[in-house]
């Protein structure tokens, strides 16, 4: 793809209810800078760099797991990703799109290119926790993170379709979605895959991959993305999965967090998961030091002390019972709302 490709703006293209056309979008994009909030400042800056002369931009990672880092991403791998979640989804010219996310980190970024590219009627807002209060619009395709998601609960019946990242889904958002109208999916991904490869609906056990994706698993059991378009090699994670097929797996955890107890491997988002329904706080499950078991499992409680149902851990094998159990006044995160662990359990 030549440069005039990445400059294309579709016809149909609307923000906020308006035509624009490149030559729009950059003066859009030099008043943003010159007099424009923060949020729309980042998204100035990024348009400005969509339009010039490169033929990749450079992206900071979220952090998640290490210091932030930044990447390059070529354009045209971008513009092949818009067209793979496009397809995926059933999106098309004319659909009715919000961007309530931060263009800061690449999620935002390719709301802004599908809509370019696809031509969508995008509503662009500034990110919020609440992004749909006092908004009666319908939407075909709304992206969120589960905080986002969780605030909008009540509006979210004017969205059609609604993609969640960034962030784990838990147990209480989930069965609030599952009563919902709106097709609702879990997705997964990375910068380094320029945001998802796969997603799932709510509903199933399984992601499925996008258009042009291949997965295996290397020797750890952890998932390997082989995207043609994005990279010669493999994107090796540190996601433990089971293959179930050539275009499907299911997320166990990450091998960072796995706990190895005694011999015994467990993994925290399992044991998380089946004590969500029961634990309104937020909470993790992790390994601490020990002598005798190598790691003791621990649960990390955010808050002041409380005392705890009995009944808490009653879906829980025997091994996976914590061994202790710890409250911190207030976790440490991720600026999209990811808890960072490991600084997190420093502190007890």
């Amino acid at each position: 793809m030549n440069k005039s490709g990445y400059n294309k703006i579709h016809p149909n293209f609307k923000w906020n209810g308006i035509s624009l056309n490149q030559k729009d979008l950059v003066t859009l994009a030099n008043d943003f800078i010159k007099e424009g909030k923060d949020f729309e400042k980042i998204t100035g800056e990024f348009i400005l760099d969509w339009f010039n002369s490169n033929s990749f931009i450079v992206v900071t990672t979220s952090g998640t797991t290490g210091t932030p880092k930044k990447i390059k991403i070529e354009k045209q791998a971008m513009v092949i990703s818009a067209l793979a979640t496009a397809k995926y989804f059933d999106l098309s010219a004319g659909n009715r799109v919000l961007n309530c996310l931060s263009t800061n980190y690449i999620a935002g970024k390719m709301m802004l290119i599908r809509s370019f590219f696809l031509g969508f009627e995008m509503d662009f807002i500034m990110p919020t926790s609440s992004p749909l209060i006092n908004n009666n619009k319908v939407y075909d395709f709304v992206a969120m993170v589960p905080l986002q998601a969780e605030n909008s609960i009540n509006e979210l019946i004017n969205v059609r379709k609604l993609i969640i990242g960034g962030a784990k889904i838990n147990q209480n958002l989930r069965k609030q979605l599952l009563g919902l109208p709106t097709l609702v999916y879990e997705t997964y991904g990375m910068t380094e895959t320029i945001t998802h490869i796969a997603a799932k609906k709510i509903s199933d056990n399984f992601f499925s991959v996008l258009p042009n994706v291949t997965i295996s698993s290397d020797n750890r059991n952890c998932l390997v993305i082989d995207v043609p378009y994005i990279s010669n090699s493999s994107i090796i994670t540190n996601d433990v999965v089971n293959i179930i097929s050539n275009s499907e797996f299911e997320l166990l955890g990450r091998i960072d967090n796995v706990i190895n107890s005694g011999g015994v491997k467990l993994f925290p988002e399992i044991i998380e998961m089946k004590l969500a329904p029961k634990l309104q706080r937020r909470f993790f499950v992790a390994g601490l030091a020990d002598d005798q078991l190598g790691e003791l499992l621990a649960l990390i409680v955010e808050g002041s002390p409380i005392p705890l149902d009995d009944n808490l851990f009653n879906d829980l094998l025997a091994y996976e019972k914590p061994k202790i159990i710890h409250f911190i006044s207030s976790f440490i995160e991720t600026e999209s709302g990811k808890i960072k662990r490991k600084e997190t359990l420093n502190l007890v």
